[in-house]
């Protein structure tokens, strides 16, 4: 029987240096994309696949992502008292419920494979699924909930994965395929920032992971790799010679916010698509010379 996966784990240590001089003071995955914070996205995605327990990895200066999932009672009684409804519903629709949320330190920035393993204590023995809050996936189902029900029938380790073009695939982690389809193939292997001519596939990792615990035995003894960092494929590399891994081709379209083309874009594909503000924003935007033509071309591809 396929042990249920309760806790996501979400690293958001990072300093964001890419998007200074705006994160000197203020978290990265707090950014909004139109209205809300990326962080946020990620929670809501996590508690759409069933999550029930959220674990944030956290560094200095990053109170404010607790705050953001806290109450604020001034805030609340000034909603309440000028009529405010509908705001003051989504706020509090918006906050896990009480004793839903963790919060540890990853107290130097030695990569991702050392962010997860901040997080042992609190994930225990469990499987988990962890959530990097820089990509943003625009889908009718969410990402993790399409990883979630191929879990459910395979167990085991299972991997968001798409295909980029073959010059690209130096940036990321690429993933080796083997049989299956989309929805579920076994990965064959996997490798950290290789060459394009090396590269298994054009297949790289999206930035949601559904994990066994034993990961985290992996990284307490995992040496620095690519940057100097602990890098979390290196252990997921050799815990796939005892456990499967599993890709699944998500349905949707990402945006790598950790990127400001990728922020930017996010934002626009957001707004276009938002019932309250997406007309009037396509106005703007014609205002400013961006062809219809072109917006409509943007509108399609981002649906």
């Amino acid at each position: 029987m396929v042990k249920r996966v309760k806790t996501a784990v979400f690293p958001v240590a990072g300093l964001g240096t890419r998007f200074l001089p705006a994160t000197k003071a203020m978290p990265k995955e707090m950014l909004t994309v139109v209205d809300r914070p990326l962080i946020q996205y990620a929670v809501d995605e996590a508690r759409e696949a069933g999550i029930t327990h959220f674990v944030f990895v956290t560094g200095r200066n990053k109170g404010v992502i607790e705050d953001h999932f806290d109450r604020q009672f001034e805030l609340e009684t000034t909603l309440e008292q000028r009529g405010k409804q509908a705001a003051l519903a989504e706020l509090q629709q918006d906050l896990p419920s009480a004793g839903r949320t963790s919060f540890t330190r990853q107290q130097e920035p030695l990569g991702l494979g050392h962010a997860v393993w901040c997080a042992r204590e609190i994930v225990g023995d469990e499987p988990f699924a962890l959530l990097l809050p820089d990509m943003l996936f625009k889908a009718r189902r969410g990402v993790l909930k399409q990883m979630m029900e191929t879990y459910e029938e395979t167990g085991g380790n299972v991997l968001a994965v798409e295909q980029v073009p073959q010059q690209d695939v130096s940036s990321y982690g690429v993933v080796g395929r083997g049989a299956g389809d989309d929805s579920g193939f076994r990965i064959s292997g996997m490798v950290e920032k290789p060459k394009p001519e090396e590269a298994p596939s054009n297949l790289i990792i999206s930035g949601r992971y559904i994990l066994q615990p034993e990961i985290f035995n992996l990284l307490a003894d995992q040496p620095r790799g690519a940057g100097g960092e602990i890098q979390l494929t290196d252990a997921m590399q050799t815990l796939m010679q005892s456990q499967p891994f599993v890709g699944v081709q998500y349905e949707g379209q990402s945006f790598d916010c950790g990127s400001k083309i990728g922020f930017l874009t996010a934002n626009v594909a957001y707004a276009l698509d938002r019932e309250d503000i997406g007309d009037d924003f396509l106005a703007a935007l014609s205002r400013i010379g961006l062809h219809n033509a072109l917006i409509d071309g943007f509108r399609i591809a981002a649906e």
